[in-house]
């Protein structure tokens, strides 16, 4: 599984000091969050990436997602990931902060790179996703390292499973310094009022 570099889309100062990397849900595009990233007026340069995998008129990270067994897409996607940032870097296109947004199943991916790597990325944003694995590469590291997570969700969100909620909210609470944010009437989706908590949360 490889990261196609010609379909990264980036914007902001190419010279920022922060990377805001962005992974879509399944079934869009790298184009899905960008509206999104432009909302929170950062100075980041902001890079937003194309799931590997087909699916349905879109891309994926992973064919398949946490309640239906995908945990071990979304790692080799996590990997997959990784590998960019590798080619960005030894390209001199690295970046001394790395922050990750993340929505549906790349908020699952975006939490699989913080278990991978933890000391990669400075804040991870989870915007209706979970965590897709029992266990990750470095979850004994985070117990110790607990690092900045904000995970926010509608209240009636039809598309993640309550199981899945619960999991997710256990996991962080072991491994994560987290503000967990639920959105009355909001479903699978993201709200104008958690924009206003993202971009808090990031410039904090």
């Amino acid at each position: 599984m490889r990261i196609d570099d010609a379909a990264a889309h980036s914007s902001g100062p190419a010279d920022a000091d922060s990377l805001l990397l962005l992974l879509h849900g399944r079934g869009a595009d790298e184009h899905d969050l960008l509206p999104l990233a432009e909302a929170l007026h950062l100075p980041d340069r902001v890079v937003a990436l194309r799931g590997p995998v087909p699916w349905q008129g879109g891309r994926a990270w992973a064919e398949r997602t946490a309640d239906d067994g995908g945990g071990l897409g979304i790692q080799e996607a996590a990997s997959a990931v990784l590998e960019w940032l590798d080619r960005e870097a030894a390209a001199g296109r690295g970046a001394e902060r790395i922050r990750l947004l993340g929505f549906s199943q790349g908020g699952a991916v975006a939490l699989q790179l913080l278990r991978t790597a933890p000391a990669r990325f400075s804040r991870t944003v989870v915007l209706s996703g979970f965590v897709a694995m029992p266990d990750g590469p470095a979850d004994t590291e985070l117990r110790r390292l607990r690092p900045a997570v904000f995970w926010g969700r509608g209240a009636i969100d039809p598309v993640i499973p309550a199981s899945a909620i619960d999991v997710t909210r256990a996991w962080l609470e072991r491994h994560a310094t987290f503000d967990e944010r639920v959105y009355p009437m909001l479903g699978h989706g993201v709200a104008e009022a958690e924009l206003a908590d993202v971009a808090a949360f990031l410039g904090g």
